[in-house]
């Protein structure tokens, strides 16, 4: 079980979750922040601060936010940014870049309202 980060984080990026973990396993992408699933211990700190809801325990998350279990994954792979296990985060593992699907999302804006979730499908056309 590992802590994922989703689609609520999108252009918020709070960080209130980077100040809590323990083990640093939260890393900062251009639009949101991505948990890295090997780094994390469970502890559940980062989804008791979040102030928009946008943590999740993996098993615990909804359909719509599913794909964001690969996602937080794929972030450190080759795919994306090839760091692999940093083993905590440090200025050096800061970037600009977004997982492709988080980067084709359509700007949001913070909202007393939950975002509009955009299907994974919809993306891929």
């Amino acid at each position: 079980m590992t802590f994922i980060i989703s689609q609520a984080c999108v252009d918020i990026k709070d960080g209130a979750c980077t100040e809590v973990c323990p083990v640093d396993c939260i890393y900062e992408g251009g639009r949101m922040f991505y948990i890295h699933p090997d780094e994390c211990v469970n502890c559940g700190l980062c989804r008791s601060i979040c102030p928009v809801d946008a943590i999740r325990d993996e098993f615990d998350a909804e359909p719509t936010e599913a794909a964001y279990i690969v996602i937080n994954k794929e972030f450190f792979e080759d795919k994306v940014t090839g760091w692999g296990s940093p083993q905590g985060w440090n200025h050096e593992y800061q970037t600009d870049q977004d997982h492709p699907v988080v980067a084709a999302l359509p700007p949001q804006q913070a909202s007393s309202e939950p975002p509009a979730i955009v299907k994974l499908a919809d993306l891929v056309k």
